[in-house]
């Protein structure tokens, strides 16, 4: 193997992404509800039954789209057998697949008799399409009751403003935040949030219909509930660095809800800070009251800061600490454009490495005595990190795989550097 394959991830053609429910024989759609397709050849297919996500899957028939379909289901019937189970066990359906209902797409509506008004809140910079196509994808919501806020974050030029007040006028606010970075831009959001819960998503997402509603029908369930995280699932795969983004693991949390909370905590001997595994800032939402007595974001973290990230893991954290449950919900699903290129890509690795050393700098910070704790659990992480690309090396492309995980690790190291360095940014521009 040269020293070019080493680096880069074998070359693979562009893989279509579809939408199929098992309840649904022959019907494809599109990532984020878009509409139908007739894919032919191959395809990776988020696969639900009834509207339930139960996991991904990946087929290839020559016989046509119907040929493909039956591909995928059968695939399906193999690797999600014990998902399947479980959700017909759920949904009371038995074994036969044919119900179309079309209410089964969504929340059941007898959870959203009082459904509470959701501020969705996006943060962009200078991405004014992939903007417009988050929010078409937000304004096809089945949710009764939801305000969109635009954060523009120290942008550019006007590209961003123009398309919000021409395009979407009356259908989405516009505020303008002229600090760069991530946490920033979300407080301002949830400063201006008219909703009972803040819900936040990036720009370079679609979010399904029923998003929400399945958001909003899990805060229903338990009033400790502070926060719920959802399922993230690639909307493409088309360039090689998308399909190693998604080798890697992607954004998936897994296709089970859960709940974290200190009062019952998990075996993990990691737990609370492994606030990774909770979920992904593309895909949170918070109780609205709550995230504010908590102050929010922490500044000196999230993107376009030095911190590089972190801000997300940091609201997590402070959650549970805080004595509230945080919840994972995988019918809350947003479908994610990974990153197109190797060199996006290996800067995106170093970023959650940041972020987490970033995060964990903040939580020490704002309470030094939870510093025992983490020193108790920190060989046994750092050891979970040096492992991650020696488990991959049964990969054809182990060599990548390596590289960003090592590329991760460098970025915990500079993760604390990155948040005294936004911490100090911060203070010169303002709080």
């Amino acid at each position: 193997m040269n020293s070019a394959s080493a680096r880069s991830p074998l070359v693979r053609p562009p893989v279509p992404v579809v939408d199929i429910d098992l309840a649904r024989p022959g019907e494809f759609r599109l990532p984020g509800d878009r509409g139908q397709v007739r894919p032919q050849g191959q395809a990776r297919a988020l696969v639900r039954l009834h509207g339930r996500p139960l996991g991904m899957v990946s087929a290839a028939n020559a016989s046509g789209p119907d040929g493909l379909w039956r591909a995928l289901a059968g695939t399906a019937h193999v690797e999600l057998a014990g998902q399947l189970a479980r959700h017909r066990a759920v949904d009371g359906t038995g074994p036969s697949d044919g119900d179309t209902d079309e209410a089964c797409r969504n929340v059941r509506p007898d959870a959203l008799h009082q459904a509470p008004v959701i501020s969705v809140v996006v943060a962009t910079r200078d991405r004014p399409e992939k903007l417009r196509r988050c929010l078409r994808s937000l304004l096809r919501s089945t949710y009764p009751e939801f305000e969109i806020i635009v954060v523009d974050n120290a942008p550019a030029d006007g590209a961003t403003e123009a398309l919000v007040r021409g395009d979407f006028t009356g259908r989405v606010r516009y505020v303008h935040e002229s600090v760069a970075g991530l946490a920033r831009a979300h407080n301002l959001g949830l400063a201006r949030a008219r909703g009972s819960v803040v819900a936040f998503t990036d720009d370079d997402t679609l979010v399904d219909p029923g998003w929400l509603s399945a958001l909003a029908e899990t805060f229903a369930r338990d009033t400790r509930i502070g926060c719920v995280t959802g399922l993230i699932v690639p909307a493409e795969l088309e360039t090689p660095a998308q399909s190693a983004l998604e080798r890697q693991g992607g954004f998936a949390k897994g296709y089970v809800p859960r709940t974290w909370s200190l009062f019952d905590p998990p075996a993990d001997p990691l737990f609370p800070f492994t606030a990774g595994r909770f979920g992904s800032g593309a895909n949170m939402a918070f109780r609205t009251d709550v995230l504010r007595a908590l102050g929010g974001f922490d500044p000196a973290t999230g993107a376009g800061t030095p911190g590089r990230g972190g801000d997300d893991l940091l609201a997590f954290f402070e959650i549970l600490t805080a004595g509230h449950t945080l919840a994972y919900q995988p019918r809350a699903i947003v479908w994610h454009c990974h990153r197109r290129t190797q060199d996006a890509l290996a800067a995106q690795a170093f970023g959650y490495g940041a972020g987490l050393g970033a995060y964990l700098t903040g939580a020490l910070l704002s309470n030094p005595r939870r510093l025992p704790a983490l020193l108790r659990r920190l060989p046994r992480g750092i050891r979970y990190a040096m492992t991650r690309s020696r488990d991959r090396g049964a990969d054809p492309e182990a060599g990548w795989s390596r590289r960003l995980a090592l590329l991760e690790i460098r970025g915990m190291v500079y993760g604390p550097c990155g948040y005294l360095r936004g911490r100090l940014t911060g203070a010169g521009a303002g709080s």
